[in-house]
C-alpha cells in the first residue's frame, strides 16, 4: 500500500497543524490584540454617537444601533429597549476583555460584514474552512489586496 501522507499547508508562512501550534496562537492572539483594539474604538465611538457626545454620520440613532449590534454579537443577547448606553458599553468591553479567539474571529467577520469595523490584512488560522470573499470575511483576500496596492 502506498503512503500518500498529504502536503502541508501554509498561510502566512505559518504551517496549519492540528492541534494548533505555538505559531498558529501566537499568530491567532497577533490578530484578536487587531481586532480588540478596533472593537474598543467602534463601542467607544458608537457610545458617544449614542449619547450625542459625538456628532457623526448617521446620528444618534445609528450610534444607538451600532452600540447595540455590536453588543449581541460579543455578548451573543441582544440589548433592548430600557438598558442604560453606559452600562451596555462598560458589559460589552468586559466582555472582549476575555472573548475566545474563536468566538472574535466569527463575530468580527459579522460586524465586518454589517459595516461597523473594517477588513484586517490576514485573518485568523485553524478556525474554519472559509474561502477568501465569503460573506462574513474579515480580511483581504489576495485580489481585493492587490487591488488596494496599486
Amino acid at each position: 500500500m502506498l503512503n500518500t501522507k498529504k502536503a502541508p499547508t501554509f498561510q502566512y508562512g505559518i504551517e496549519i497543524t492540528k492541534p494548533f501550534s505555538k505559531e498558529m496562537y501566537d499568530h491567532n492572539d497577533m490578530i484578536a490584540y487587531e481586532m480588540k483594539a478596533i472593537l474598543r474604538s467602534e463601542i467607544t465611538e458608537a457610545h458617544m454617537r449614542a449619547t450625542g457626545t459625538l456628532a457623526a454620520t448617521g446620528g444618534m440613532d445609528k450610534g444607538e444601533k451600532d452600540l447595540r449590534k455590536i453588543g449581541t454579537a460579543i455578548e451573543g443577547a441582544g440589548y433592548g429597549d430600557g438598558y442604560d448606553f453606559d452600562k451596555i458599553r462598560d458589559n460589552i468591553l468586559n466582555t472582549l476583555t476575555n472573548i475566545a479567539n474563536w468566538s472574535l474571529h466569527q463575530e468580527y467577520g459579522y460586524l465586518c460584514s454589517e459595516g461597523i469595523v473594517p477588513k484586517l490584512s490576514k485573518k485568523m488560522l485553524g478556525f474554519d474552512k472559509a474561502e477568501d470573499g465569503c460573506w462574513d470575511c474579515y480580511w483581504i483576500d489576495g485580489e481585493e489586496l492587490n487591488n488596494k496596492l496599486k
